[in-house]
């Protein structure tokens, strides 16, 4: 599990930033991560801050700016048109998660992200939420629900579904996905979550530690809006006690290796259990970089099935941008 600890680390000193971040000079932020997958968080009730995609890359950078996988604004839904579609599907989802990778592009929806967004709604005190509560947000990736759990929050991600539904069922491969560290190319499965994953087995956690993830892996064919490539190797034996086992590293789309990726998680778990056949478990342990977090298969009341995704979420630090 994560190690890091559940007291927030307070700093009170404003971060310099490079000059394309200079106008939003005096914004408080934070900074959160979920099992090591980072994000600067703005809060943004009066939806004031139109933070182009320059500012996200100036403040994510690692060495100039404040460092992180991702930004995080939160908005009210009813202040972005996007927001204000899921309104109208259901009223209660006040909050919208406005979550950009770190090179200043768009996604549809981050697992670890929407954990400590939620997180983050609570320590600004923006909304309440008491142990096995739920709250229903929006994000670009649709309507999600987010309760309190014992290993931090659990979040329906929603039903999964196959990018390639023909190739998946008939061939059990979409794609063939190459990556330096790999002698030859692997087949892959391609599998959304709301945003695009293809999912690469391996035999051997030292062939997982071999591969180098510095540039995007080549995935032919591509999904095509990319994808994020995840590469599992699945634990011997693969199921204990009834949860399945399997470790996981991550390139992402925008942004490069991550320490988790929690929609990453659940379409390797997706896949996994595909190609292990019916006698497969619908409980997960997914181990990353970052710790470990949980993913459950369970029927949706939309006649599909969901995939609950757990895990931390954790505040390590806030401030004013100088």
């Amino acid at each position: 599990m994560d190690q890091t600890p559940a007291v927030s680390v307070r700093q009170s000193a404003a971060a310099e930033l490079p000059m394309t971040a200079a106008s939003l000079s005096g914004v408080a932020f934070s900074k959160g991560h979920g099992t090591g997958n980072d994000f600067v968080l703005i809060a943004d009730p009066g939806a004031v801050h139109d933070i182009t995609p320059e500012q996200v890359a100036a403040l994510c950078d690692r060495h100039r700016g404040i460092g992180g996988d991702g930004l995080i604004r939160a908005v009210p839904s009813r202040d972005l048109p996007e927001g204000r579609a899921l309104l109208e599907q259901d009223a209660s989802a006040e909050w919208f998660m406005d979550y950009r990778n770190g090179d200043g592009s768009l996604s549809e929806m981050c697992g670890n992200g929407v954990r400590v967004f939620v997180h983050f709604l609570i320590d600004q005190g923006l909304v309440d939420l008491g142990p096995g509560e739920a709250l229903t947000i929006g994000t670009r990736g649709g309507i999600k629900k987010i309760a309190r759990s014992d290993n931090g929050y659990a979040v329906d991600m929603g039903p999964w579904e196959f990018i390639f539904p023909t190739e998946a069922t008939s061939k059990a491969m979409d794609a063939l996905v190459s990556a330096d560290g790999l002698e030859v190319s692997r087949p892959g499965l391609s599998v959304s979550m709301g945003n695009p994953h293809t999912v690469v087995a391996l035999a051997e956690l030292s062939e997982l530690a071999a591969t180098q993830l510095f540039k995007a892996p080549v995935v032919d064919p591509k999904p095509a809006n990319g994808t994020n490539v995840e590469f599992v190797v699945p634990a011997e034996p693969l199921v204990h006690d009834g949860f399945g086992t399997i470790t996981m590293r991550v390139h992402e789309r925008g942004v490069g290796e991550t320490q988790s990726c929690g929609t990453g998680a659940c379409a390797a778990a997706v896949a996994i259990r595909h190609w292990a056949g019916n006698t497969a478990p619908n409980a997960w342990h997914v181990n990353v970089p970052g710790g470990v977090v949980d993913v459950k298969f369970f029927p949706g009341g939309d006649g599909r099935e969901h995939v609950e995704l757990s895990g931390p979420a954790v505040i390590v630090a806030s401030g004013t941008l100088a």
